[in-house]
């Protein structure tokens, strides 16, 4: 059973929060922007893969291996490349909507590596 709709779905910031945050969450947030991007802000709980390593065949973190995927950016168009090619490699994966810019802008949370608040560039 899967957790979203058929491939290529895309999510809102609301419903991505609420499907990848507390203990028993069941989907992980997979966020594809470059390290720098990474190292200013990102979703507090979020892995970190970025779409340059996707692409050339790398493969998602352990511990969002055979998970559900929510995958997000800075805005959502890299998320969404992602999430069909991750789909195509068999994942269950969405993208979110307007990306980390609308993360932060809905008021969730956005730290950096420290875990002091971080910033979206």
């Amino acid at each position: 059973m899967f957790l979203f709709r058929s491939g290529g779905d895309r999510v809102t910031v609301d419903e991505a929060h609420r499907c990848t945050h507390g203990t028993d969450a069941p989907a992980v947030l997979l966020d594809v922007r470059e390290q720098d991007e990474w190292d200013a802000g990102h979703a507090p709980g979020a892995l970190h893969a970025p779409l340059s390593r996707l692409v050339a065949d790398g493969a998602v973190p352990a511990a969002a291996q055979g998970r559900p995927l929510v995958v997000i950016c800075r805005s959502g168009n890299r998320s969404q490349q992602a999430a069909k090619l991750l789909a195509a490699r068999g994942a269950e994966a969405v993208d979110v909507k307007g990306g980390m810019q609308a993360w932060a802008t809905a008021g969730h949370p956005v730290v950096e590596e420290r875990g002091n608040n971080g910033s979206i560039t």
